[in-house]
C-alpha cells in the first residue's frame, strides 16, 4: 500500500472512488474534496490510496490550519479531513493504512496530535476512529464530532 500525489495523469482515477450508498451522507465526494483542496491549497494534502497500481481510496489531510482564529489565533491543527475508501475495497485495512499515513505525515512535519471529525450517527465511522486511538475533544465542527489522537 502507498499514497500517491494527485496529478494531471491520475486525477480522473480519484473520481472513480465511490463509498457505499449508505455512507454517502458521511463523507463528501472526491470531486468536492479536490475543489476544496484547490481553494485551500495552503492547508490541503489530497492523495490517492493505492495497492500496487490499483486505486482503492482517497484521503485528504490538512496541515497547520487555524482552527478558531477568533478564539485562539495560536490554535493550529493538522489531521485527516476526508477518507473515502471504495465500496468494494472496504474491510481490507486501507482505511487504517490511510489514517496511519496521515498521522506519520503530521509527525514528520513536527506535530504531536492528529485531528479528525465525523458525523455522529448509527453505522457511522466513530467505532473505527475510536479503535485507532482517537478520542472526542468535546468540540463539534459543523455538527460533527471533533476527535484527537496523540502521536
Amino acid at each position: 500500500m502507498h499514497l500517491q500525489e494527485i496529478t494531471p495523469a491520475n486525477y480522473e482515477a480519484a473520481f472513480e472512488v465511490q463509498v457505499r450508498p449508505d455512507q454517502e451522507d458521511l463523507v463528501d465526494s472526491v470531486v468536492k474534496s479536490l475543489a476544496e483542496a484547490w481553494v485551500y491549497h495552503r492547508y490541503a494534502w489530497p492523495r490517492l490510496i493505492c495497492d500496487g497500481d490499483e486505486v482503492v481510496g482517497f484521503l485528504m489531510a490538512f496541515f497547520d490550519i487555524p482552527w478558531s482564529p477568533e478564539r485562539d489565533p495560536h490554535d493550529r491543527r493538522s489531521g485527516l479531513w476526508r477518507l473515502n475508501i471504495a465500496a468494494e475495497q472496504q474491510g481490507r485495512g486501507y482505511g487504517r493504512f490511510a489514517v496511519e499515513a496521515v498521522c506519520d505525515e503530521v509527525y514528520r512535519r513536527g506535530g504531536s496530535q492528529a485531528y479528525v471529525t465525523w458525523k455522529p450517527r448509527p453505522g457511522g465511522p466513530e467505532p473505527f476512529y475510536l479503535r485507532l486511538g482517537f478520542r472526542p475533544t468535546g468540540e463539534t465542527s459543523d455538527g460533527e464530532t471533533v476527535a484527537v489522537r496523540d502521536i
